[in-house]
């Protein structure tokens, strides 16, 4: 065995790297913390998330009158993870261990770190086809007071803190090309040391290769992150079976550096990657008007109450509505060959239901400010959300239906949107809100959803009609399908370490957070129920990292 350079080298320095990497030393050991990009870019994916996390049962949920159980959640989550594979036996026990986390410790360790949430619990994934498919029974997307980075604040606080201390050594600019491996265990890692780049957060560094390196250590843990940033993997991957042909344009949701190369590295070392075909795209992709990286899309976090038109202006089938089941109505899209939809509203509903994903695209609750966050309640669109509507490629405002469809029809240079189509739609919808209840199941969604506090105040419109010119003007907006994250990955036991082609462990060889889909190489199955890979990264990289160090004792 050569000398070792540290007892640990953590190759990612995202959340789950850090997480890792601070409880390693947090047990007295030694880490090299290995990063392709600059130190610009620690945190990596989570920096620019909106910092949901799941948790079942919380202070947060009762206060609202939200009766929450981990049977209830674990139904929940078992019906949308739908395993069906032999490869699913770590990913369905990962499963059941977070479970345990979300429901138990998880809220409890992370506000002793000064974590914080806001209030008001968001109903992602709502679903609404039936109480055995898929989508959370109830709201469980606590928004995190700090957004992203306010979820990376203990961890990062803790790793620099230990880099004060000796205790951890961070390498930036380090691109990992393999592993070293001495009679079956994996005792390091070697590659190119890239020029430094000072280039913002998210965009395109250089790639410039001035030096090589080769270091050792007694364990090497993996959690580079996914494959959403590289489209050419992504359709590699992509479940034609199932989704039917990858959408010929679609926006990225990551940067151009999360590319899945460590990913692809360990795997052509041995180690097994299950269920890549499995992953996680948003319908509601937005060209960004004001991008960081190329070809840079935004998601519309959604109410339930738009109109979701197919490119010639009928109506999606229910149950695929606004925030139901992303990826069911991934598959109705996809397997339709649609090039785009179009929401369809207004600007009252806009203005209360239309957030953005991003900790960028909320600056208020980014900056915890709590002024601009409690002007969420005026009369005033969001200013992230009319920046889009002034600037953005994608959207379209007029005062009348018939001059929105031509509005429609120019975006996209012809004549696919059919007028008599849409306001035939439009005006059987709103034929329906004039009583309390109907046969239009998207508006029994929104009814109850406003039975809950949080959705009544702050997310869910009151129930109008759409050509009521009081709540105009009447906004279409086109959507395309965004790559976000990988729900496949290595295939890792309930320590994390990396299974190889045989089954077996491979010793010295551990992955967490992305790279292995946020635990055993698919923690979700098919589906997240949001919240779960902020908090999949945390579980599984302080899973590993107290695996490692226990390993060693």
């Amino acid at each position: 065995m050569p000398t070792l350079d540290a007892d640990v080298i953590v190759v990612g320095a995202g959340l789950a790297g850090l997480v890792a990497a601070a409880e390693i030393a947090d047990a007295g050991r030694t880490v090299l913390l290995l990063d392709q990009e600059g130190e610009q870019n620690l945190g990596g994916q989570a920096f620019w998330s909106f910092g949901g996390l799941f948790f079942v049962d919380s202070p947060e949920q009762r206060h609202l009158g939200i009766r929450d159980s981990l049977d209830l959640a674990r139904r929940d989550w078992m019906t949308a993870a739908a395993f069906d594979r032999q490869e699913d036996y770590w990913p369905q026990r990962w499963a059941d261990a977070y479970l345990e986390f979300a429901s138990g410790e998880k809220r409890e360790w992370l506000h002793k770190q000064g974590m914080r949430w806001f209030p008001a619990v968001g109903w992602a994934e709502r679903g609404g086809a039936g109480a055995g498919s898929p989508g959370n029974s109830v709201p469980r997307f606590h928004v995190t007071w700090g957004t992203g980075p306010g979820v990376l604040e203990p961890f990062e606080r803790r790793v620099r803190e230990h880099v004060r201390s000796g205790r951890i050594s961070c390498c930036f600019r380090h691109r990992v090309r393999g592993l070293n491996i001495t009679n079956g265990v994996v005792h390091g890692v070697h590659g190119d040391i890239l020029e430094s780049s000072d280039v913002a957060r998210g965009e395109t560094s250089s790639r410039v290769v001035i030096n090589d390196f080769s270091l050792d250590a007694q364990a090497v843990l993996v959690t580079s992150g996914g494959i959403g940033g590289n489209q050419a993997l992504v359709r590699r991957y992509w479940p034609t079976d199932r989704l039917g042909p990858a959408p010929a344009f679609m926006v990225s949701g990551v940067p151009q550096h999360v590319d899945g190369a460590m990913q692809q590295v360990v795997h052509e070392a041995g180690a097994h990657l299950i269920n890549p075909d499995r992953m996680w795209h948003y319908t509601e992709g937005l060209r960004n008007w004001n991008p960081v990286w190329s070809n840079h899309g935004i998601r519309i976090l959604p109410g339930p109450s738009s109109l979701w038109l197919d490119p010639t202006g009928k109506r999606l089938p229910f149950p695929h509505i606004p925030g139901g089941s992303s990826l069911d109505t991934l598959q109705h899209i996809t397997t339709h060959q649609y090039p785009y939809t179009w929401f369809l509203a207004n600007r009252a509903i806009v203005k209360r239901e239309y957030a953005l994903s991003g900790s960028e695209q909320n600056p208020d609750l980014t900056g915890k400010d709590l002024r601009l966050t409690l002007q969420r309640a005026g009369k005033a669109v969001q200013a992230p959300v009319q920046a889009f509507l002034d600037h953005g490629a994608d959207f379209v405002v007029r005062d009348n239906l018939r001059d929105l469809v031509a509005g429609m029809n120019a975006l996209i240079g012809n004549t696919s949107v059919d007028v008599a189509t849409v306001e035939r739609e439009v005006h059987d919808r709103d034929l329906q809100v004039r009583n309390v209840a109907g046969k239009d199941p998207q508006l029994a969604v929104v009814r109850n959803a406003r039975n809950f506090l949080s959705e009544r105040l702050v997310r869910v419109a009151k129930p109008a009609a759409l050509l009521d010119p009081a709540h105009g003007p009447l906004i279409a907006v086109r959507l395309n399908i965004l790559t976000r994250k990988s729900l496949g990955g290595l295939e890792t036991n309930l320590e994390g370490q990396v299974m190889g082609h045989d089954g077996q462990p491979m010793p010295g060889l551990y992955a967490a957070g992305e790279v292995a889909g946020f635990g055993g190489g698919g923690i979700h199955g098919y589906r997240s129920l949001e919240g779960t890979f902020l908090g999949g990264c945390i579980f599984s990289g302080r899973t590993s990292g107290r695996a490692i160090t226990a390993a060693a004792k």
